[in-house]
């Protein structure tokens, strides 16, 4: 006697051996023998021999028209060998029974499971509906093996190049779209990024940069709704000065501006001037949910993204030849000694003579003008020539708190796009670039005169007004560093904390109002001291311990570092790109730690071949014999060793900027949401808190 039976949805058959009133034993045709409950065993017949049975009965489910059996069943439950003598005949022998007891169990959108050999008919509509369901789902089937085969053949279908980033960062791992990239990976047996990019999905590598950004961080685009820039319905007082601002020629949001009055006279009083927009957006009008949203201008070479539309960055911004409202600092000082007498802070109109840029100056606004050892023949000489003299002094005296001196021993490093023209691609122009413009990388060096005015001044205004907020008993946004050790990094928190590396006692943001958001929000409540004094508390937009601080603080952080991620990264990318312009294939380099190297001359760290075995600074020559600029990845070995002692420890700069462990941690591999092994990526060239 044969048995066939179900072991755990698993039909098997066999000999009975022997058989109890609950149990069956029974030996498989491999030779196992097996305890089957009696009440799994569907059909026992005498011959054929079990394997007969399954294989032919296998072979003949296949057979059975499921509509007709569908047709034909009753609408009660019913068994297995019921519906076999209904269909094949009376006399249905085990291979039919078992033809039909396959049929309907591979088959449940038509016959529901009632338990051991039992169903019942699906109801008409049901099945309907699950037909439907199933043809679906073959057609889909049949797109993602079309799909698969177009990229595996190397060509990309317009659906997955419209998802593109989405598959690669955001995907919907049921999507049809991102089963035949992975299918095709698979039997191409090549990496997903590279498979796309030479099926032609990825136009160009700054395209994929620029579009991944954008998909993560601006899915609706990065266009503004319609907005009125509000008017300043304040009566200010117009300033008796006439004051200056130091940028860049790519400078649009102009904030900041700096005023000298009564030089000669023994008392000095030194103006910072901060744009106003805090006087005319309110919280949670349309104006400050925008700002909100972005938090900060985004930058990167050619291009850049403001925090707010251009005609409201430029009803507020402090644009030469006009009386523009500001926020302004005065702080009186001892002509000869740079004793410092007061303070004051002046909510006013302010004359605005000049924008003065500092591409344009830096060659001749030097320190040897400045110290009289050369002639300034440049407008506001003996301004700026106090500037720097207390810019110096100011710097000195943090250096004491600081407790060594602020070292920048590398440049701050500039990108000019060319287009084949010749004409430069500016962030004024706002156009966005191809990836194909020359590319002219050049040097700022961080602590030359014009930097350290500006620097010292903000740092000023920055650490005096946080700390009359705290005066006051008001929140503001602050930043604070508890000591200069490595691993000791930078807070955001709304307490009037130190700030080792800056060597100042609290610091805050509050002198880009127009390009921070933080600095806004730190204007508004300096605007309700300077307003309403010590009842300012009371009118004040954000009372101690508020919630919502926390959120912005919070948001902030995110989204500024994810910016300057993308500044980071685009920067490496026009470096790369430099390095094929000008054929460049060696670089001498400085060894950093874990096997990187930083370039002397570029701003590029990268790995190299042999650099892990060489003592930190030592100088290196190193060959680069490859880039990837969709991966970022530089390819590299080092091939000569330049000096034969490492610089001493004195010249490895500060911690906070030239840390090699953060250096590390930010040329870690661009992170897909499927399998792709990527490239190093450093971070943004240090710049100044202020």
């Amino acid at each position: 006697m044969f048995a066939l039976f179900d072991d755990a949805g698993k039909f098997q058959a066999g000999r009975v051996m022997s058989e109890a009133d609950s149990s069956m034993q029974i030996e498989l045709d491999s030779g196992k023998r097996v305890k089957a409950k009696t009440a799994n065993v569907l059909i026992k017949f005498a011959k054929p021999n079990p394997a007969e049975v399954l294989a032919q009965g296998a072979a003949q489910a296949g057979e059975i028209d499921l509509d007709l059996v569908w047709e034909v069943a009753p609408e009660d439950e019913f068994g297995f060998e019921d519906l076999a003598r209904e269909y094949f005949s009376d006399k249905a022998d085990a291979i039919q029974q078992a033809a039909m007891l396959f049929r309907l169990y591979d088959a449940p959108h038509y016959f529901h499971r009632r338990g051991k050999g039992r169903f019942r008919k699906a109801p008409e509509d049901i099945l309907k509906q699950a037909l439907l369901a199933i043809e679906r789902k073959k057609q889909v089937a049949a797109q993602i093996e079309s799909w698969t085969e177009d990229l595996v053949k190397g060509s990309c279908p317009a659906p997955i190049r419209e998802q593109l980033y989405k598959i690669l960062f955001k995907p919907d791992k049921n999507g049809a779209e991102y089963k035949a990239v992975v299918e095709a990976s698979k039997r191409s047996q090549r990496a997903p990024l590279d498979l796309l990019k030479d099926a032609g999905a990825i136009d160009s590598p700054y395209q994929f940069h620029w579009r991944r950004f954008l998909f993560e961080n601006f899915p609706k685009g990065t266009g503004f709704p319609a907005l009125d820039a509000p008017p300043i319905k304040d009566e200010l007082p117009l300033a008796p000065v006439q004051a200056f601002s130091i940028d860049d020629s790519s400078t649009t949001e102009i904030d900041d501006a700096l005023s000298v009055q009564g030089l000669g006279t023994g008392t000095v009083i030194y103006g910072i001037h901060i744009a106003a927009p805090g006087l005319a957006i309110a919280p949670g009008t349309p104006v400050d949910v925008v700002a909100r949203n972005r938090m900060s201008t985004v930058y990167m070479p050619g291009h850049k993204l403001t925090m707010l539309p251009d005609e409201v960055v430029q009803r507020y911004t402090l644009q030469e030849g006009r009386h523009c409202p500001a926020v302004s600092l005065y702080v009186t000082y001892d002509e000869a000694t740079l004793e410092v007498k007061g303070s004051e802070t002046r909510l006013e109109t302010v004359p605005i003579a000049a924008n003065l840029r500092h591409d344009k100056l830096d060659g001749i606004v030097t320190e040897a003008t400045l110290n009289g050892e050369a002639t300034a023949d440049y407008a506001f000489g003996a301004e700026l020539t106090f500037a720097f003299r207390l810019a110096k002094h100011l710097k000195a005296q943090r250096e004491v708190v600081r407790g060594k001196p602020e070292n920048f021993n590398r440049p701050d490093y500039t990108f000019k796009l060319v287009e084949p023209d010749g004409s430069e691609n500016t962030t004024e122009d706002r156009l966005e670039p191809t990836g194909t413009e020359q590319v002219v990388i050049g040097t700022r060096q961080r602590g030359s005169p014009l930097d350290l005015i500006v620097a010292e001044a903000m740092i000023l205004a920055n650490s005096t007004w946080g700390g009359w907020l705290n005066d006051f008993g008001l929140p503001g946004i602050y930043r604070s560093q508890a000591s200069l050790q490595p691993g000791i990094k930078v807070r955001m928190g709304t307490k009037a904390l130190p700030h080792a590396g800056m060597g100042v006692a609290q610091y805050t943001w509050a002198t880009s109002p127009l390009r921070r958001y933080v600095d806004l929000v730190n204007q508004w409540q300096i605007i309700a001291v300077a307003k309403h004094g010590r009842t300012a508390a009371l009118v004040a937009p954000f009372k101690p311990k508020d919630a919502d601080l926390f959120s912005i603080i919070s948001n902030f952080d995110a989204a500024y570092s994810t910016y300057n991620g993308f500044q980071s990264s685009l920067e490496r990318y026009w470096t790369l790109r430099y390095l094929g312009q000008q054929n460049i294939t060696e670089l001498e380099c400085a060894v950093m730690i874990n096997g990187l190297v930083r370039a002397d001359n570029l701003p590029l760290v990268f790995r190299a071949i042999g650099a892990d075995s060489l003592p930190r600074n030592a100088k290196v020559r190193v060959r680069v014999t490859g880039v990837d600029e969709l991966t970022l990845d530089v390819h590299a070995s080092v091939v000569a060793r330049i000096d034969e002692t490492a610089a001493s420890a004195a010249d490895q700069g500060d911690a906070e900027g030239d840390d090699a462990d953060e250096a590390l941690d930010n040329a870690g591999p661009l992170t897909l949401a499927i399998d792709v092994t990527d490239a190093d990526a450093p971070s943004p060239a240090a710049s100044p808190e202020a």
